[in-house]
This record gives structure tokens, C-alpha cells and sequence, in this order.
């Protein structure tokens, strides 16, 4: 007879009713039940799937959530959402409304701690871990699962570090699976594949050094073993450490063989695993392919030129250089802040640094952009992808702060191009050399345009054109209001000007550089309009608008009526970008009720 034991699981006491010789047809079940949601409603995939038997054990003999289970950034999470009282809701996962793709704590009693950025798990599980000393709950455990790739980050081994001369009743889980969203890198990977194939070493290794009680490697899809090891941890005092060996996309052959594409595949079928491509022959180019294939373009003739990524080699597309140029470019882990730092020490060499990062893990390194770079007028090239709304993520990943957080810091440059030509010109520009360093700022994916747009700028590869530092353009020419954009909202006003209601009354601006401001454009401005309109993909506090707005008030222009359109001050939650532009008022009907109030 079929049985299916996670149709009466609903939380981790209906868990522990089954028996142990149980739960490998439950964790069947349960990746059986992962794959047919994300399947259709997409999501992070392999990482979950790696780490089934894992969180069965940990639910299974810990007493969540009593006990404090704290998942690393929380793309293995979805099982452990599934067990703890969202298994009715988990198809809403990431989407509007919905539950989040991440650990989160008002979501769940569960969620020890919101998570979605890597290597903070440590922190604060000690964090808890101490705090439960100091009231005195010395039978509380505190659990960190963290993989190979965050481990190897350097506020991991603060927390180690510090873990190691606690009494914190701590345990620390490695999942290596060898595997972040691209393949490990770095002289830790290495060592953890000779604790590995050496087992006779491993009562003697860097985690015993900082006075962990050291356990395995043991196989972490053995559920029994896993279990029978945690009941053993559960009896030792102190910090331990428990080294599980786990493939990533268990269970899913293509997940298996393409632990890559598989991190977070979109919609595939469910019983093949094949993946379902969208067909469109109008398809553009991804923001950060154009980035990827420029810079191997432009370091061909360039041979000072560096690439630089803290992990994100696919992501980023910094990929083609490294396959190109592999002594020219690094993928240096999940490590921001070294990896800013190194792109400074390289400028000091005459080397010409690209150092491409995701918006949002860019402000894990601020204090080196600042103290490293900027006041040293390194010119460093920081290409920021994913900038601006990023959709199913949600608030960990969206990256709306950027220009705020760059505009306040001296000697730095700040970009944002409208398209793909004005990115491509952008890096020619900058690799031709700089006195300051620069951000470059451009958002996740395709430009979304009308058919007729797209197919003129399917030819995005065109000669380049050096911009001029600090200037901006008009686009338009309209009468009654000025509309100033940055970036890739601009297509936005472009697509609303082709109406002739709005062109006649619309100064469309184009500010491709939001630091050096074009001062002698905006005097233009403030001369000849008394409304103004600023729209940014960013947060209105400190943005783009507010810079115009200090313009304004610092040249004294009286009279001047300015709206700044943008994110407003709280985090956006997740959901598609689309849905997301029409909460913050950034899609274009909303733009243009604003352009009809104010004009």
C-alpha cells in the first residue's frame, strides 16, 4: 500500500510520531513535494534538495522551536518550511502576498533568525547561544547549517573564532556539497576535500584547532547516521562541529548533473526535469551578459583590464572573461570585502579593475569602498548588477540603496545607463583610464520594451563612444514639465512620450551620471521649468531626487514645484517586478496619474 506520510505532517511533533525506518520514504515524499512546486512556481531547487534528510533528522531530534535553528542565507530552507506549518501555503512561495523564499522571523516561530546573505548563521546562532547562558537556559541548543561556500567567508571565521573561546552550547553543521550557486573556490575548498579523502586526519584539522569538538565526515543523506550522530552532539557541552557530506539537487537527476543551472532553474517539468525555455525570437540580451561579453571585448585590446566577482561568476557573467582570460580574472568567494580591497590593490599596479557585484552584497564591503578606495581615488570600475527591484527575492536582495549609500562618499563616480549601448560605452570609457574610481549601475535582466524598441536595439553591439564624465542629456522637448531619469526608467518616459498628449508637455532628461551631477544642464533646467519631476529605481531618501533636490536649494531657485518618484522608505517585499513597480508606484500608469496631477 502507498503511503504518504507528509499529508499528516504539519509540524515537527507530527514528525516525531513516525519511526525512524520511516523517514527515507519521508524525505522521498518531501523531495518529491519540492519538485513539483518549484517546478511550476520556480524557486531556489538544488540547494533544498541536498540537505532533505538533514533537516528531518534536525526536526526530528531537536526541540524546535524551543531549540534555535538558524539555516545560512536559507536557499536550503524550503523543506524545513514545509515541515514547520507552511506545507498548505508553500506554493505561494516568493510570490506577491506569499510566503517568502528565505527564512524570515515574522513569518514563522520556526525562523530563528531572517536570512538570505551568507556566513551569518554563526553569528547568531552564538549570539543566542550566549544570551541563553546569561538567563541561565543552559539545555537550549543553538544550530547553525552553513555550506562549504558561506563557511569560507570571513565573518564565518569571526564567528568561529570567537565560538571557539565560548562555553556557547553551539552547534555548527557543514553542509559541503562543493557547491555554492557556482562551484567552491579558494585554499578552504581544497583543505575540506583532504579531510575528505584523509578521514585518519580528521581528529586533527583547523575546526578541532579553535576548540570545536570536531565530528565526520559522515554521509548527510544517511538519515539514520545523521541522526544517531545528533543525538550523540546533543550530550557534548560547548561548541561542536558536524561535517556532513551532501550532493546538491539530490534526487533530481538533471539537478545532479547541473548543479548550476539547477540552483534555480525557473519552470522545468516535473517528471522529466527538463527545463521549459521561453521561445522568443525578440529576446534581448541580459543586462549582465552585455557586461560580460563587453569586458572580454574590451580586455582583448586591454590588457591591464581585471575582473574581479565574490562568487557570482555566472550570475554576474564575469564567467566569459574567466573561461577567456583565466589569469585576468578571480572568483574570489563570498567575500566582498576582500575582493573590493584586492581590486585596490591591483589599481595601485596601473592594473584596471573590474569588480562586479550585486547590488545588495555591495554593502558588506562599504567600509572598504570608503577607506580602501575612494579616499585613496583608486580608480576601481564597480560594475553594480542587479540593481534596483529584483523581484521574487524580495527585501534581502533588492537593490534600491546604492545611490544613496554612494552618493554621500568623496571622489566617487556613480553611473546608471538607460540602455545597453550607454553600459557598453560606459566600461569603454572607464577602462580608458580614470582619476577617481566609478559605479556603473544596471538592473537585473532585459530591458523591458515595446516590440518596436526591441527589435531596433537587438543590434546592441555597436562601435564605442567615450562619454564625458558628468554630462547628461535632453531627449525630449516638451513645455511644461520636466522629467529627469537615471537609468533604465528612462524607457519608461520614452514609451509614454510616444503619446502626443504627454510629448508636448514633457522635457525628458536623460542623467546618465547621478555623481558628478550636470550642473550646467540643470541650471538649463531650473531656468526654464517650475516643475520638475525625478524618477529613480532606488530609494527616494538620499537618492538621485534628493540630489536634485540639495541642487535646487543650494543655488537658491525659488518657486519650483519637484516630485521625487522612487522607493518609498520601507523594504519592498517579494514578488514579480512588474507587481512590485506597481506597489512603489514605478510602473507606467502610475507614472503618468503623477504627470497628469502635476501638470
Amino acid at each position: 500500500m502507498k503511503t504518504n506520510f507528509l499529508k499528516n505532517i504539519n509540524n515537527p511533533k507530527d514528525l516525531k510520531k513516525l519511526n525512524l525506518n520511516e523517514l527515507p520514504q519521508l524525505a522521498k515524499e518531501l523531495r518529491e513535494f519540492i519538485i513539483d512546486i518549484v517546478a511550476t512556481k520556480e524557486g531556489h531547487l538544488g540547494a533544498s534538495l541536498g540537505v532533505v534528510e538533514l533537516t528531518i533528522a534536525l526536526h526530528y531530534v531537536f526541540d524546535t522551536p524551543n531549540d534555535l535553528l538558524i539555516w545560512d542565507v536559507g536557499h536550503q530552507a524550503y523543506g524545513h518550511k514545509i515541515l514547520t506549518g507552511r506545507k498548505d501555503i508553500f506554493h505561494t512561495n516568493r510570490q506577491l502576498n506569499g510566503i517568502s523564499g528565505f527564512p524570515k522571523r515574522i513569518e514563522s516561530n520556526y525562523d530563528a533568525f531572517g536570512v538570505g546573505h551568507s556566513s551569518t548563521s554563526i553569528s547568531a546562532a552564538l549570539g543566542m547561544a550566549i544570551a541563553s547562558n546569561l538567563k541561565g537556559d543552559l539545555n537550549k541548543h543553538h544550530i547553525a547549517v552553513i555550506g562549504d561556500a558561506s563557511i569560507a567567508s570571513g565573518m564565518a571565521f569571526e564567528g568561529l573564532n570567537h565560538a571557539g573561546v565560548t562555553n556557547a552550547n553551539l552547534l555548527v553543521i557543514l553542509n559541503d556539497n562543493e557547491m555554492g550557486i557556482d562551484p567552491n573556490v579558494g585554499a578552504l575548498k581544497e583543505y575540506l576535500t583532504r579531510i575528505k579523502q584523509d578521514k585518519t586526519d580528521c581528529n586533527s584539522n583547523i575546526f578541532t584547532a579553535l576548540n570545536f569538538a570536531y565530528s565526520g565526515p559522515i554521509d548527510g543523506h544517511d538519515v539514520f547516521a545523521v541522526i544517531t550522530e545528533l543525538n550523540r552532539l546533543k550530550t557534548i557541552k560547548g561548541p561542536k562541529f558536524l561535517h556532513l557530506i551532501t550532493k546538491k539537487g539530490k534526487g533530481l537527476k538533471q539537478a545532479e548533473e547541473d548543479q548550476i543551472t539547477y540552483h534555480a532553474p525557473g519552470r522545468f517539468d516535473k517528471i522529466s526535469g527538463e527545463r521549459i525555455l521561453e521561445n522568443d525570437k525578440n529576446t534581448l540580451p541580459k543586462f549582465q551578459d552585455v557586461f560580460g561579453l563587453t569586458l572580454v571585448e574590451l580586455a582583448k585590446k586591454n590588457e591591464k583590464i581585471i575582473g574581479i566577482t565574490p562568487a557570482m561568476p555566472t550570475g554576474s557573467s564575469l564567467k566569459y572573461m574567466i573561461a577567456e582570460f583565466p589569469n585576468r580574472a578571480f572568483d574570489v568567494g563570498i567575500a566582498e570585502q576582500h575582493a573590493v580591497t584586492l581590486a585596490a590593490g591591483m589599481a595601485t599596479q596601473g592594473f584596471i579593475p573590474f569588480c562586479a557585484i550585486y547590488s545588495t552584497f555591495l554593502q558588506r564591503a562599504y567600509d572598504q569602498i570608503i577607506h580602501d578606495v575612494a579616499l585613496q581615488k583608486l580608480p576601481v570600475i564597480f560594475c553594480i548588477d542587479r540593481a534596483g527591484l529584483v523581484g521574487e527575492d524580495g527585501a534581502t536582495h533588492h537593490g534600491v540603496f546604492d545611490i544613496a549609500y554612494l552618493r554621500l562618499i568623496p571622489n566617487l563616480i556613480i553611473a546608471a545607463p538607460m540602455n545597453y549601448e550607454e553600459l557598453r560605452n560606459l566600461l569603454y570609457t572607464a577602462q580608458l583610464g580614470l582619476d577617481l574610481p566609478i559605479a556603473i549601475r544596471y538592473p537585473r535582466g532585459v530591458l523591458n520594451l515595446s516590440e518596436e524598441r526591441k527589435v531596433k536595439i537587438e543590434k546592441w553591439k555597436t562601435t564605442f563612444r567615450k562619454i564625458a564624465i558628468g554630462k547628461s542629456e535632453r531627449l525630449t522637448f516638451g513645455k511644461k514639465i520636466a522629467i529627469l531619469t537615471t537609468g533604465t526608467i528612462g524607457n519608461t518616459i520614452i514609451e509614454i512620450c510616444k503619446e502626443k498628449n504627454y510629448s508636448k508637455i514633457i522635457s525628458h532628461y536623460n542623467f546618465t551620471f547621478i555623481k558628478p551631477l550636470d550642473g550646467k544642464l540643470l541650471h538649463s533646467i531650473c531656468a526654464n521649468f517650475d516643475k520638475i519631476i525625478t524618477i529613480e529605481e532606488g530609494t527616494i531618501i538620499g537618492g538621485f531626487g534628493s540630489s536634485i533636490l540639495e541642487f535646487i536649494a543650494e543655488n537658491n531657485y525659488q518657486n519650483i514645484y519637484l516630485k521625487r518618484l522612487g522607493i518609498p522608505d520601507n523594504f519592498v517585499e517579494h514578488g514579480k517586478v512588474s507587481e512590485l513597480n506597481k506597489i512603489v508606484g514605478l510602473d507606467i500608469t502610475s507614472i503618468k496619474k503623477e504627470i497628469n496631477l502635476f501638470s
